[in-house]
């Protein structure tokens, strides 16, 4: 298993099997726009050996390296080259899923900032509009409202526009379009008009971004109503969800995080999609549900090692659909555990933790034994300072806190 240190606060371990690991000669963190990304950024990497790989001039991490959650070795795994498929960075999944839809259906396109020739600000798009043409990959100028609504009125007409956010808190400039004309048309059409149209970008907070560039905005639009949205966390799940949004008939909000571009795993080589509706069992348990989405999904899996080591035994479920929530396959880990701690990197207030509350108590109130917690980020704006940064994202020794708390 390798964990990823990424800047300050933003220790994650990743699990297992699939492997995953973090590649810095394949950076894709753009300079344009006014991302505040600093070049030669510092970063460590603990391998399955033990060995760290730690840039000497980053004391920050070294603070992080000594002060991580202790885990327990993993076990032998079987090297991940003999497994069959292939290996991907994340963003190249999202790239390879977005590709294999457009050779397949010529109604899809691609519309954003800098998508075109440039590649995309994480290189979701590179290539594609030597491949397809400028036609099917429009670079559009810096006027979020107006190519996304674009995009809606080229899927009324029977496009399957993919419209890419540079950043998801820009999409706020096109709230208006995706509220009162993507979620409500199909609607207030009587039926007429269908709106297949997915809405991709990144968000969450990054590694000393800013605060403009660091928001968790997947509650902003779950509240409007005919929206589906989902979050990726791993390659696997973010080419099949890609994949699924395209075919959907419904508009589709997929939110990548910034700092998962370049987590790796090897993913099957034949065509498959992913349910938007269903949720991912990380970790069977019977101790405690924890639910997560995202990159929070890494810090649970850290603090679960750690909570195996106290003779915890926590199911981890990666709830994916964050609008419908599976309460499915929620509902029965629920039945079993009978405790539920809910981990999100959204606001506290009117997050996604809260309206998954919500949604547990009115269904399952009655098989619990102890109230629901739930740890979200902090409601400030995100601090530019690395140490106030971590601060306000919920880290794995306060995970392995609450468990302890839940249990007794």
């Amino acid at each position: 298993m390798a964990a990823i240190f990424q800047g300050v606060g933003a220790a994650a371990a990743l699990p297992s099997s699939p492997s995953y690991s973090f590649d810095s000669n394949k950076s894709v963190f753009s300079p344009r726009r006014s991302f505040s990304v600093r070049k030669g950024a510092s970063f460590a990497v603990v391998r399955s050996d033990g060995t760290v790989n730690l840039n000497p001039k980053d004391r920050r991490a070294q603070l992080l390296i000594s002060n991580a959650v202790a885990t327990k070795a993993d076990s032998a795994a079987a090297s991940s080259s003999s497994k069959p498929g292939h290996e991907l960075l994340l963003f190249e999944a999202l790239l390879e899923g977005l590709e294999e839809e457009m050779e397949r259906d010529p109604h899809v396109c691609v519309m954003g900032e800098d998508v075109g020739h440039y590649g995309g600000s994480y290189k979701v798009t590179k290539g594609l509009a030597k491949k397809f043409g400028d036609l099917r990959v429009l670079d559009t100028p810096i006027a979020e409202n107006s190519f996304t609504g674009m995009g809606i009125g080229a899927a009324m007409t029977g496009l399957r526009p993919v419209v890419e956010g540079m950043n998801m808190g820009f999409l706020l400039l096109a709230f208006n379009q995706i509220s009162n004309n993507c979620g409500m048309l199909h609607y207030t059409s009587g039926g007429q008009f269908t709106i297949p149209i997915v809405i991709r970008g990144p968000g969450g907070v990054g590694r000393q971004l800013g605060a403009e560039h660091s928001q968790r905005l997947e509650s902003y639009f779950q509240s409007i109503p005919g929206i589906q949205m989902v979050a990726c966390s791993t390659p696997y799940n973010a080419k099949g969800l890609m994949k699924a949004a395209i075919r959907s008939e419904n508009p589709v909000i997929l939110f990548e995080h910034v700092l998962l571009y370049n987590l790796k795993e090897r993913i099957p080589d034949e065509d498959y999609i992913c349910n938007l509706e269903e949720a991912e069992m990380v970790r069977p348990g019977e101790h405690v549900t924890i639910l997560t989405y995202s990159r929070m999904r890494y810090h649970v899996m850290q603090a679960a090692k750690t909570l195996v080591n106290k003779g915890y035994d926590p199911e981890v479920i990666d709830i994916r659909s964050l609008k419908p929530f599976d309460l499915f396959t929620i509902g029965n880990s629920v039945k079993k555990t009978h405790r539920v701690l809910i981990v999100e990197e959204c606001m506290r207030t009117g997050g996604i933790g809260a309206s998954l509350t919500a949604a547990i108590t009115e269904n399952f109130n009655d098989y619990l034994d102890a109230p629901i917690m739930c740890l979200s980020s902090q409601d400030v704006p995100t601090p530019y300072a690395g140490t106030l940064e971590e601060v306000t994202v919920v880290q794995p020794a306060q995970i392995v806190t609450a468990v302890e708390q839940l249990c007794q």
